[in-house]
């Protein structure tokens, strides 16, 4: 079963005011995405190296022309202030408030043509909805925008899929998100959970504070007051008898997924492995220097060490430092929502942050071996407007740039990826791809390549078989 688009797929004409001549061409001849023959060139027996994907997650609205498909020959207009910078590697440029990273580029693969070709809807819910299932947003969300709740028949998040599909963790959960749960409770943005599989099979959320980054919360891990190890298993012995008997009466399906849970807890409360493998004061002050001490540094850090662990899917989901950005007039929160002073947000705060966190993590990973085996992905609900100049924060003195998910771009790195590439690209202002435009089925059927997981096949939370993404092509040429 497939979701239905919201609007209808692209014609051929439509295609052609997206993208150039040279991409409508291979379009025409191989689907509106343009997949070209190179790409689909190796063995579909190929597996893929990694054992893990960390998803880095820039919640809001990463500005794609400013950071990693920067354009100076654009007009003012466009390109804004900032400078290109060279890399390690001759293929790439990334902009000049990221120099550490700049140094970790041999290992970065940009994907400079990544569109929704007109089946997202522009806003976030949407945005992370196709990018973290791979499935085009149902007529809802157009409907609904930020009152669209997330539902159980939704597509599941792929870092989910990663969790139901590879072999189950002794001691640890198959997906870990951190530092918090993307969105407000009043709208708790869809696509980052497991839906139609079940939600035995949910992210283990784990909350961090920007104000004590080396504090988290695992709230199934932590014992209540004097609940010591003896008197949880003697509630455990309880709780079982109980059970037994409501099951006897009730044998409703979301029982069965309370039950679930609650194995879940009991046997995460009883290990010390786990304990342990959250557990980041353990390393060393000149590791946690290199990160940065910061709420979403800590987080790649202990992204890092569960994946030395061994846990399928880990998310770092952005967290934005309310304090520091109201202190530099950045009306986003401190997240990369940036609708007005978008240089500004980007050069005090958003950028510094993430080059000595993101670079830290590449050259952790690197340095602990692990790199080769984990997929690191660097991406965003959508990109923004290339034009500067949102209406809503004060037009072109507002200095801000409006949602745009028309192009964007997405960074990998580890899992067989072969490094200092760039794949694609986008036209003169970074405005619609140019050359081999993919959308986010493409890169959801490249996690799972990069994952070695061919077989899609699943058993949904009702019992019924069904197929989580039959759309996409592996982006074959990355690795």
């Amino acid at each position: 079963m497939k979701p239905r688009s919201p609007n209808p797929c692209p014609t051929h004409r439509e295609i052609a005011s997206l993208v150039d001549r040279r991409a409508f061409l291979v379009a025409g001849a191989m689907g509106f995405r343009g997949l070209d023959a190179a790409r689909l060139s190796a063995a579909e027996t190929t597996r893929g190296k990694a054992k893990t994907t960390i998803l880095i997650w820039l919640s809001g609205g990463a500005s794609h022309i400013d950071t990693w498909d920067m354009k100076p020959e654009a007009p003012q207009e466009y390109r804004g202030p900032f400078q290109p910078i060279q890399t390690r590697s001759p293929e790439l440029s990334l902009c000049e408030h990221l120099p550490r990273l700049a140094t970790q580029a041999h290992h970065l693969a940009v994907v400079k043509s990544l569109g929704h070709f007109r089946r997202g809807t522009g806003d976030h819910h949407a945005g992370y909805y196709y990018n973290l299932t791979g499935h085009a947003p149902d007529r809802s969300f157009p409907q609904l925008l930020n009152d669209r709740k997330p539902r159980p028949t939704d597509w599941p998040f792929f870092g989910t899929v990663l969790g139901y599909k590879r072999p189950r963790h002794p001691y640890l959960p198959q997906v870990v998100s951190l530092p918090l749960k993307p969105g407000a409770p009043q709208f708790t943005r869809p696509g980052q959970f497991s839906a139609m599989l079940g939600i035995q099979h949910d992210p283990l959320y784990v909350y961090g504070d920007s104000d004590h980054p080396m504090q988290f919360t695992v709230p199934a891990l932590s014992l209540q007051g004097d609940l010591s190890s003896a008197r949880l298993a003697s509630r455990r012995e309880l709780l079982t008898q109980m059970d037994a008997a409501h099951r006897s009466l009730d044998s409703h399906l979301s029982t069965n997924h309370y039950s679930v849970h609650q194995e879940k807890a009991f046997s995460l409360l009883g290990s010390q492995q786990t304990r342990n493998a959250f557990d980041i004061s353990e390393e060393s002050e000149q590791l946690l220097d290199r990160y940065g001490r910061t709420v979403n540094g800590m987080s790649m850090l202990m992204a890092c060490r569960l994946a030395e662990a061994g846990v399928p899917s880990v998310s770092v989901f952005w967290k934005g430092n309310k304090k520091l950005a109201e202190s530099k007039n950045c009306k986003s929160g401190g997240g990369w929502d940036t609708h007005g002073n978008n240089f500004v947000c980007l050069k005090e705060v958003l950028l510094p942050e993430l080059d000595q966190s993101l670079s830290a993590l590449l050259e952790d990973l690197d340095n602990r071996g692990i790199l080769d085996s984990t997929l690191v992905m660097v991406n965003s609900e959508m990109g923004r407007k290339t034009r500067i100049g949102d209406p809503r924060s004060g037009g072109v003195k507002g200095a801000g740039r409006d949602h745009w998910t028309h192009c964007m771009s997405v960074l990998l790195a580890g899992g067989g990826i072969r490094g200092g590439q760039s794949f694609g690209s986008s036209d003169r202002v970074a405005a619609y791809p140019a050359d081999r435009p993919v959308a986010p089925e493409d890169i959801t059927r490249t996690v799972y390549h990069a994952m070695g997981i061919q077989d899609l096949q699943a058993i949904d939370s009702q019992g019924k078989p069904t197929q989580l993404l039959s759309e996409g092509e592996t982006i074959r040429t990355l690795f």
